[in-house]
């Protein structure tokens, strides 16, 4: 059965608490990584279920719905993600069978396949659930279709729209949806889900690093990257070296295999000047949590306005480090500028 996280008990009695249930659209945002495709999904098996236990229950996850639902052939539910992420095999009628590279976006054909689903009987009861997301990955055409049907709804039709970005969707998508908001859970809840997962105990030296997102965490340590991740926090702990030497080691860290994308880079060494003037100011960590004693020892060769010029710096580096004209020559302008901020003796 599709579990829902333990932090996700007030949302889900806010969700199932009105006598007539949920809204035929619902809109559930919030940051990456806290649970909230495990809540969908598990919403949309409770929608389905015919036989819950009671109306705040989950799903029965014994009745002949609930079963298909758990082998991904209910004929009642329509999962719509971008073309990119449909495994081989999976794909449906809305997407390119060519050879073609598949898009990133989910794409205005996807939401026209999803007519004769929604304004035609369901197979096993009345009710139909389409769960999207991200749903800022649809592109404004897409978009548009899909608000057609969202004006008017058929009974019996659910729509779940999952999102990371709720900023990037049109206005009026989500003039249509009820919101639920998903935070980060408490540490202790964090960890101690992490430490039932296989390898999570690995992963909980990455839970500050992601923001106390712990299934981001847990998904970073099954790509293999602690150790990529490790590698950029010893660099920043590191000011004796120049800064050529210095954006050698984010190069190489960069082009291996198991690396961080150039952005990935970026904000990771944005999360660590973030810390430096939160320690500064107040004596405590965000991201790197348990490296006090390394910006204890950093802080004090520098100034505030040093630390908040060059967080200011990086907001713009960030937007040109999907694309920098020249890697190397973009990494030492990064590495001599952060030198300048937390060593500027030696700059």
């Amino acid at each position: 059965m599709n579990k829902r996280l333990d932090w996700h008990k007030s949302q889900w009695s806010r969700l199932w608490e009105p006598e007539a249930g949920p809204p035929h659209a619902m809109l559930l945002v919030g940051v990456k990584g806290v649970g909230k495709s495990l809540f969908a999904m598990a919403m949309a098996q409770r929608l389905l279920c015919e036989h819950p236990a009671s109306r705040l229950a989950d799903a029965c996850g014994d009745c002949p719905s609930c079963r298909l639902f758990q082998s991904g052939n209910h004929p009642d539910f329509r999962h719509v993600i971008p073309e990119a992420d449909i495994e081989e095999g999976e794909a449906d009628a809305s997407s390119d069978s060519s050879d073609k590279k598949k898009s990133n976006q989910i794409l205005i054909a996807q939401i026209r396949a999803l007519e004769d689903f929604v304004y035609i009987g369901g197979h096993r009861s009345n009710r139909r659930v389409i769960l999207i997301e991200p749903a800022e990955a649809m592109n404004v055409p897409a978009a548009n279709s899909l608000l057609k049907i969202l004006e008017e709804p058929p009974s019996g039709v659910y729509f779940i729209l999952v999102s990371n970005r709720q900023r990037s969707l049109l206005p009026t998508i989500k003039s249509r949806c009820r919101t639920l908001s998903f935070g980060r859970p408490d540490p202790a809840d964090a960890e101690a889900w992490l430490t039932r997962q296989e390898g999570g105990k690995k992963a909980l030296s990455l839970l500050g690093l992601m923001a106390g997102a712990p299934i981001v965490a847990l998904e970073e340590y099954e790509r293999g990257r602690i150790e990529a991740f490790e590698g950029v926090a010893l660099s920043l702990f590191d000011n004796s070296a120049d800064f050529m030497a210095l954006a050698g080691r984010w190069e190489s860290m960069v082009k291996k295999d198991g690396g961080l994308r150039m952005e990935e880079l970026i904000a990771t060494i944005q999360k660590w000047i973030f810390d430096l003037a939160n320690f500064k100011t107040t004596g405590r960590l965000r991201y790197f949590s348990g490296r006090e004693r390394q910006a204890e020892g950093l802080v004090a060769k520098t100034n505030i306005d040093a630390i908040l010029k060059y967080y200011n710096e990086l907001l713009r580096i960030r937007g040109l480090a999907g694309h920098p004209l020249n890697p190397k020559l973009f990494l030492e302008d990064v590495a001599a500028r952060y030198l300048r901020a937390i060593a500027p003796s030696q700059s």
